[in-house]
Parts: C-alpha cells; sequence; structure tokens
C-alpha cells in the first residue's frame, strides 16, 4: 500500500465506472489506468474490480479500497483549503457562505471589503446545504438558527434580525390592514412553500393563520419578498430589508419569538488567519448600524 497513485488511480476508476474516464481525469494513458489497477490487484492477491462490457464495477474488496481512498482524499482537500487560507496578507479567494435570503445584508459588505482590499477574490456561496469548513469549502459561514455545535469550529453570535409582518402601500390601501390577530383571517398573506420550515415566524403563521389565507406560496425568499412588494398580500421581512425595498407598511411590532439570530462560523485552523480576522472585523463593525432597525 505505499505506492498512492495506484491507488487514486483504482479510486477513480471505481467512483467513475470506466478506465477511459478515469485515465481523462488523471490525464494518463487508459493503458497506465489498466497498468495500474493490474499491480495494485497482484500486491493485494485479490480482485479489486469485476470486468464487464460497460466498465468496472467494485468487488467488496474495491468497496473497502474506496472507502479508504475517499477519507484520504477529503483530508488531502482539507488540507488545502486550509494551506490557502493562511498567510500574512489580505488576498487570495475569500469563501463566504450563508443562505440566500441574508445575501441584501452580506454581499455590499463583501463588496466594501473588496474595495479595500481589491486582491481579494469573493466568493459568495449559498443554499441550504451547510458547507463544511473542515474540508476547506469556506473561510467564514453566517449561519442562522440555533448555535452550530462543530466541535472543530468557532462559533460567536454576531446579530438578530428584527422580524415582523409588512404589506405593500398598495395592498394596504385596496384592503386595510389588521388591527389585531383576530382580523388576520379578513387577509391574504406571503410565506414559504415548505409546510415543515423552521424559521420561527414561518411556524408562528402557519398556527396562527387559516392555511387557506396563505395564498402565495414559495421556496424562494426573494420571491416571497418581491410578492410581498407587489401586494400579493401580507408577510415577514426585516426591518432592515423592508427600509431598503421601500414601499412597505409596517403591520405590527416585531416579536421577540419572530427574531433570527445569526452566528459567525470559522474553522479553528482558519479562524486566527489575517484574512478571516480582517474579514470578520469588518463585518462586525458594519454590523453595526443595522442595530438600530
Amino acid at each position: 500500500m505505499d505506492n498512492w497513485d495506484e491507488i487514486r488511480t483504482a479510486y477513480n476508476v471505481a467512483r467513475i465506472g470506466t478506465v477511459s474516464g478515469a485515465a481523462e481525469v488523471l490525464g494518463v494513458h487508459h493503458a497506465t489506468v489498466i497498468r495500474h489497477i493490474d499491480a495494485l490487484e497482484e500486491r493485494l492477491g485479490v480482485k479489486l474490480f469485476q470486468r464487464h462490457a460497460r466498465g468496472y464495477t467494485p468487488t467488496e474488496a474495491g468497496e473497502d479500497l474506496l472507502r479508504v481512498a475517499q477519507a484520504t482524499d477529503d483530508q488531502f482537500s482539507q488540507l488545502a483549503g486550509r494551506i490557502k487560507g493562511r498567510g500574512n496578507d489580505v488576498s487570495g479567494e475569500l469563501v463566504v457562505t450563508t443562505l440566500g435570503g441574508l445575501s441584501h445584508l452580506l454581499v455590499p459588505v463583501l463588496a466594501d471589503f473588496q474595495k479595500e482590499h481589491p486582491e481579494i477574490v469573493v466568493r459568495f456561496l449559498t443554499g441550504e446545504r451547510l458547507f463544511r469548513l473542515e474540508y476547506g469549502e469556506a473561510h467564514v459561514a453566517v449561519r442562522a438558527g440555533n448555535p452550530p455545535d462543530q466541535p472543530d469550529n468557532v462559533v460567536q453570535p454576531f446579530h438578530k434580525q428584527r422580524i415582523t409582518l409588512f404589506a405593500s402601500e398598495g395592498y394596504a390601501a385596496a384592503h386595510g390592514l389588521p388591527e389585531d390577530v383576530s382580523d388576520y383571517h379578513k387577509h391574504r398573506f406571503v410565506s414559504a412553500d415548505d409546510p415543515k420550515s423552521r424559521a420561527p415566524f414561518a411556524k408562528w403563521l402557519r398556527d396562527t393563520v387559516p392555511v387557506e389565507c396563505i395564498t402565495f406560496r414559495s421556496g424562494d425568499v426573494h420571491a416571497q419578498r418581491r410578492a410581498i412588494r407587489e401586494g400579493a398580500g401580507i408577510g415577514f421581512m426585516s426591518r432592515l430589508q423592508a427600509e431598503e425595498m421601500g414601499g412597505l407598511v409596517e403591520v405590527t411590532e416585531p416579536r421577540e419569538e419572530w427574531a433570527a439570530p445569526l452566528w459567525l462560523v470559522t474553522h479553528m485552523d482558519l479562524h486566527r488567519t489575517t484574512k478571516v480576522q480582517a474579514f470578520l472585523a469588518f463585518l462586525k463593525d458594519r454590523a453595526k448600524a443595522w442595530e438600530d432597525l
């Protein structure tokens, strides 16, 4: 097991399923791939693959090798990600990840940070998937909800969004506004399409408003906000977002149970690097202006 090239070759054959595909990924001739597989099987004394017309399928022994090779490859990727984040200057890639719904908060900050540090290349990754800091997928994560509990991460409380119900000025002119919760059944609402959404305000709306009154539903938070702005109904957003959009009327005061706490998350191996510390300090300073809303 002292020849990583052969193990890496077998790993790629198992992952892709064909000799030609593995050869293309590795940048070698297909004969080299076959030679590596034959040599590794001879050294181990077992067949790692079943050969057939469609390609190569791992045997039980091949699956064992695949798991070990996958873990090793992941560790190399993790190491590479950490090395990229080291250094004493603020340059290279800065990878920040969060939910897409927080773009209105973070994109202006990232743009201004880049103006101060023009050698930075910003990668802003959004989505429901949690990007894995331990594998170098991001330098900084901004996460919402309960505090993240991964053991190798540094977690800091960041900001609590003040969220409440808003309606467009057009909706208010056409339908009026509810005076209290007892009037909500007379109105139309905008909300998430997911009936199991964990957002505290979305759950509150499901428990409080008759389902037939939630007449505009979307899995895209940007679409929800635009629907509120266009008068499709009353819906939740942060005070900061509502101020930026304009043309909206606050229906009721924010409630503490609707608040969405945000957390700054970094991996302990990258937390103290110059680049990460520079961005965290910049972000926290900018966030002070959000506290008034």
